[in-house]
């Protein structure tokens, strides 16, 4: 039982580090408005893998080899919100580049929309729906007990939350920050970029 939990622990880390949505989403938050917001978008973030992580556990692959209609909608409603999100980013990558107004301040959090926006980035992840959907079913077969679900539910959460909590605050640090303000509309126009490239990849690839 000990090895499944550290191959477990292992493979999701290493999903983790893999760059994502989800990285580009907390580290461009932290950097451009404040630890505080990237935090809640860190939650928004938790809160989707547990949404994964759960549906897993019940037999997610199990789900979208037998509706996979649902599987498409997942992939297309996915992608265009991933694209959203690259547009919005690029577009005031392009105001940046026009404006004269002074280099950008961090802005105030808001209330729970980094939150929302965390949860949706999450949920709409490819990565998220291949690796919950295919590679993490692979560990938990039929043989796996209640009190071993629960455990490997609760260590992909705190395994989750500690990774993008490191994220959010290595790079709401002071010296990220003013990297930040001197390349706002590159690193904006990169995020986009990458988001619409993530968007459009789920999209075709269902």
């Amino acid at each position: 039982m000990l090895m499944l939990f550290l191959t477990v622990a292992l493979v999701h880390i290493i999903a983790l580090m893999s760059p994502g949505p989800d990285f580009f989403f907390v580290s461009q938050t932290a950097v451009s408005r404040s630890r505080k917001e990237a935090m809640m978008g860190v939650l928004g973030i938790t809160a989707g893998v547990m949404v994964w992580a759960g549906v897993a556990l019940l037999g997610l692959h199990l789900i979208l080899q037998k509706m996979a209609w649902l599987h498409n909608i997942i992939m297309v409603g996915g992608g265009l919100y991933l694209c959203w999100m690259g547009y919005q980013m690029l577009r005031g990558a392009l105001k940046k580049e026009v404006s004269s107004a002074p280099a950008p301040q961090v802005e105030l959090a808001r209330s729970g929309r980094s939150f929302l926006k965390g949860l949706l980035t999450n949920l709409a992840n490819p990565k998220a729906i291949i690796y919950f959907g295919s590679v993490f079913s692979l560990f938990v077969g039929d043989n796996i007990g209640g009190a071993a679900r629960w455990g490997i539910f609760l260590l992909i959460i705190v395994e989750t939350f500690a990774w993008f909590t490191l994220v959010a605050s290595l790079f709401a640090l002071p010296a990220m920050r003013r990297g930040y303000q001197r390349m706002a509309k590159w690193i904006d126009g990169v995020a986009g970029t990458l988001f619409a490239a993530f968007g459009l990849h789920l999209i075709l690839s269902r």
